[in-house]
C-alpha cells in the first residue's frame, strides 16, 4: 500500500448539481492503471437509486424540486412521502462489496496505527452498516431527523417513521398525494417539544454543515493517500477533494466505470465496476506489518 499514515476516501452518489468548472486546477498528470504499482458509485452497487437518470422523477416531480427547503415548507407531507420512499428502499439494502472492502481495510489498518476516513455524499447508512467507524456524511443521513423547532438531531430507523406514512410514498406518476396533516407527520420527542421533524439531509440550495466541512478540510490537508470512488469526481463539493489533494503531491487513485473530468489530475485511474476494482486494491498487501 502507498498509504503511510492517513487515507481519505471520497465517495458519493449524484445527489446535487453536477456542473463542472473549466480551466486547469493543476498540471495534468499521466495516470496509471497498474494495480500492482498502486498496491506497492458505491451505494449504486447495493441497488440504491440516485437522483439522476431513470430515478430523476418521483411521481410527476423532479427530485431536485422536492428536496428543497421551499418544497418542505410548502408541502411537508409530499416531501416526507418522497423521503419515506427513499428510507424504506435503503432499509431493504445490504452493503455492497465496496462498503465491505472499505470497512475491512479500515479495521485492518487501524491495528497498524494507520487510519482510513470516508468522506461521502451518500445519505444512506450503508457504510456504517458495513462496519466503517470514521465516516463524514457531508450531505447528512436518511436515518437521522432534525427538529424544525429546537434543532435536535437524532438517529431514527423506525419503519415507518410515523404511522400515517405506512405504505405511502409510491413513486408511480398517477399516485395521488397522501396529504397527511402536518400534526400527524414525524414530530420531535425531545423534552416534549413536539416540533415538526425533517430529514437531516442537505436540501438543494442549503449550505453544508460547517462542522462537517471543518473535519473534511483537516483530512484533505493531512492525508497521504486519497481514493476517489464512484461519481465524486463530477459532483460538488467532493469533485474538488481529489484535485486539491493531488496538488500537494499526494497520490490520488480514482475508481470509476469511466474517466471523469478530473481523471487527468490523478496518479491512478482504475476503470470498471468499483465492486470489482476496489476490493482488489484494498486487499491485504504482503508489505503490511502487524
Amino acid at each position: 500500500m502507498l498509504l503511510r499514515n492517513r487515507a481519505v476516501v471520497a465517495l458519493g452518489l449524484r445527489m446535487c448539481s453536477s456542473h463542472v468548472t473549466k480551466g486547469p486546477l493543476a498540471d495534468a498528470v499521466k495516470h496509471s492503471s497498474d494495480m500492482s504499482e498502486f498496491r506497492a458509485g458505491v451505494s449504486a452497487e447495493s441497488g440504491v437509486p440516485t437522483f439522476r437518470g431513470k430515478n430523476e422523477k418521483w411521481r410527476k416531480w423532479l427530485s431536485q424540486d422536492l428536496a428543497t427547503p421551499e418544497a418542505f415548507s410548502r408541502d411537508p407531507s409530499r416531501v416526507w412521502e418522497f423521503y419515506h420512499y427513499r428510507r424504506e428502499l435503503v432499509m431493504n439494502k445490504k452493503p455492497s462489496a465496496v462498503h465491505l472492502a472499505l470497512a475491512e481495510c479500515e479495521a485492518r489498518l487501524k491495528k497498524q496505527g494507520r487510519s482510513v476516513v470516508i468522506i461521502t455524499q451518500c445519505i444512506d447508512d450503508l457504510h456504517r452498516q458495513a462496519g466503517s467507524k470514521h465516516v463524514l456524511n457531508v450531505h447528512g443521513s436518511l436515518m437521522e431527523t432534525r427538529c424544525m423547532s429546537c434543532g435536535h438531531v437524532s438517529v431514527n430507523k423506525r419503519s415507518p417513521i410515523c404511522a400515517p406514512l405506512k405504505n405511502k410514498g409510491d413513486p408511480g406518476p398517477d399516485v395521488p398525494d397522501a396529504q397527511i396533516p402536518v400534526d400527524k407527520l414525524p414530530r420531535c420527542e425531545e423534552r416534549e417539544c413536539n416540533g415538526l421533524l425533517r430529514p437531516n439531509v442537505v436540501f438543494f440550495g442549503e449550505t453544508l454543515d460547517s462542522h462537517i466541512l471543518t473535519k473534511v478540510e483537516k483530512e484533505i490537508e493531512t492525508c497521504d493517500l486519497c481514493l476517489v470512488v464512484g461519481a465524486s469526481s463530477i459532483v460538488y463539493p467532493a469533485a474538488m477533494f481529489g484535485p486539491r489533494i493531488a496538488s500537494r503531491g499526494v497520490p490520488v487513485a480514482e475508481f470509476n466505470i469511466h474517466t471523469t473530468p478530473k481523471s487527468e489530475y490523478f496518479m491512478y485511474h482504475f476503470q470498471g465496476p468499483c465492486g470489482t476494482t476496489l476490493p482488489q486494491a484494498l486487499a491485504q498487501h504482503e508489505s503490511e506489518v502487524f
